[in-house]
């Protein structure tokens, strides 16, 4: 027990060590100001612009979020297209067809949308060119964009211009993603993971010398690098970073939880060093940080406790290892768990179905949260839109005018910051898992009936409107209509209204925050950057995010917790 908590805590503290580092890097990248990549990168940004003809002036919040959308539905289009005609495409070795249609628009969103959520087998399914050019592709772009909105929202709040979109994506790809990204690979060939064009290698199985196996390899390591440091989660395999040949080692598999919470926990610093507030940064930080550890605590204590009955049947504690790679046991899955919800990466190493119900409470919280620690660029902005709304609360009970960094918070702030919290996500969670729960047999395939049935159903939903891309499992959303088909449909709802709503929004907040005339500070000025305010926004998170969503812990893994207990 204690060598798992000794592994949770050291990787743990590595990330915190991490964040000042990155957070000014990145920083000094949307600062225009000088890095060491200087001289290999302006060379290629201004290549790319001169080609895309790209104007570099300044966006309000509607042209940056227009921008957004017009990009993104161009590539969205160009992906689909590889996908139907990946039959008459290059590098594929194993000759597939072009998915089902609703498969192929449901990928496409899902990957657009930077939630690579799966209802299909990836070695069985998609090419090296469709898993390449395509995926790989949006791996770039899709976490690029939630960088650039992210960057953009922290401008508007300390009252600078938004920046523009293009500048921003292209900066997020060529300083950020790009090289942390090649030397993510190469640490991973090293480690083990391939990195191939060849297909399939044909080889005897040892029950018998005379029948023959295939095993699946192709360019992972690039892929898998890229799908943890953009938060993007998508898996080469079906079983993605269980499967040895994307995590095969303990080495690699603290390579990719690093990779994917490192920038969401350093935007957070980043925040610090353009508002020239580096005490509330880290004040906020500790606040996420301490949530995130809790969660840890919860997951890490259920797994390592192990099945009630389990456990009568033995006559001894076990930790519960269902669903789990025995190579990372139970401390490395629960810590796994924790931070690919946590940051809205998606990626697993173990089967999130097989987790006691104190797994299932911490990840499905991180999913309703969306701020422990969120995801790329813009789990920062809803983290602050929470801060807007504590500044806005603690103002009437304590009679001040609301102010954030200077600028008054006024009604436009308020519903846009109560629209991205509090309404979006609910619907986008809550209506399409209410209508598959009430016809389970029709559309919803749920493998497990009762509370964990319930936690199957919504968790695929907050997955997908959280854009995190994990999934419960046991569900029928990869089999023909009319299941596979309504999981698909549905499923594309939540991924778009998740997405795109929140992005305009924050953008459209963090144009009016930009446009406000800063306010001089007097004795009533309400701080915060204090600790007793990051303790109101502690309680705030709780109180208008947690509840929202606790009917459905209470009816799924909170009830699930109870059964077993009484032996259930």
């Amino acid at each position: 027990m204690l060598q798992g908590w000794i592994q949770i805590a050291l990787t743990v503290a590595l990330v915190v060590l991490i964040t000042p580092f990155l957070g000014g890097y990145m920083a000094r990248v949307f600062l225009d100001q000088k890095t060491w990549l200087d001289p290999v990168m302006t060379l290629v940004e201004r290549l790319i612009f001169k080609l895309s003809a790209v104007q570099k002036e300044d966006m309000t919040g509607w042209q940056y979020a227009r921008a957004v959308l017009y990009s993104n539905l161009a590539m969205a289009v160009m992906i689909f297209a590889i996908f139907m005609l990946q039959g008459g495409l290059p590098l594929n070795p194993t000759q597939l067809g072009a998915p089902t249609w609703d498969t192929a628009l449901h990928t496409t969103i899902s990957f657009v949308t930077n939630t690579n959520q799966q209802h299909y087998s990836g070695e069985t399914t998609f090419s090296y060119f469709s898993q390449v050019a395509a995926l790989g592709f949006m791996f770039f772009t899709s976490a690029a964009t939630g960088l650039a909105v992210g960057i953009a929202f922290i401008r508007g709040l300390t009252g600078r211009p938004l920046g523009n979109f293009y500048v921003d994506l292209t900066r997020s790809i060529t300083r950020i993603l790009l090289p942390i990204g090649i030397v993510g690979a190469i640490a991973l060939m090293v480690l083990g993971v391939p990195e191939t064009l060849s297909g399939p290698v044909v080889v005897p199985t040892l029950e018998d010398p005379a029948v023959s196996q295939a095993i699946a390899i192709g360019p992972v390591a690039h892929f898998e690098i890229l799908k943890q440091l953009g938060e993007n989660g998508g898996g080469f395999f079906a079983i993605n970073s269980a499967h040895p040949f994307e995590n095969p080692n303990p080495a690699t598999n603290l390579i990719q939880i690093v990779a994917m919470v490192s920038i969401p926990s350093a935007f957070i610093y980043t925040y610090g060093v353009v508002a020239n507030n580096r005490k509330q940064a880290w004040l906020v930080y500790g606040l996420v940080l301490a949530i995130y550890i809790t969660f840890i605590i919860i997951a890490g204590i259920g797994e390592y406790q192990g099945n009630p009955a389990v456990n009568t049947l033995l006559g001894s504690q076990q930790p519960n290892l269902e669903g789990k790679e025995v190579r990372f046991g139970w401390a490395q899955s629960a810590l796994f768990a924790v931070t690919t919800t946590g940051t809205m990466c998606g990626a697993v190493n173990s089967l999130h179905d097989s987790f006691m119900p104190p797994g299932g409470f911490a990840t499905l919280s991180n999913l309703f949260l969306q701020i422990i620690w969120g995801g790329q660029g813009t789990g920062t902005a809803y983290l602050f839109a929470y801060l807007i709304l504590a500044v806005f609360a603690t103002g009437l009970m304590v009679g001040r005018t609301p102010e954030f960094l200077g600028r008054k918070i006024e009604k436009r702030e308020v519903v846009l910051s109560s629209l991205l919290l509090l309404l979006v996500h609910p619907i986008a969670v809550l209506i399409p898992g209410a209508i598959t729960l009430a016809f389970p047999d029709q559309l919803a395939g749920i493998s497990n009936p009762g509370f964990h049935g319930l936690s199957q159903v919504i968790y695929e939903y907050a997955s997908a409107a959280a854009n995190n891309g994990s999934g419960f499992e046991g569900l029928a959303d990869s089999q023909p209509a009319p299941t596979g088909l309504w999981w698909n449909l549905s499923a594309s709802f939540s991924l778009l209204v998740g997405r795109y709503v929140p992005i305009i929004a924050l953008l459209l907040l963090a144009d009016s925050m930009s446009r406000k005339q800063p306010v001089p500070e007097t004795v009533a000025t309400l701080r915060t950057d204090t600790l007793l305010f990051t303790g109101v926004t502690g309680g705030v998170i709780l109180v208008m995010g947690a509840l929202t969503f606790f009917p459905i812990l209470a009816l799924g893994p909170i009830a699930e917790a109870f059964q077993l207990a009484r032996g259930g």
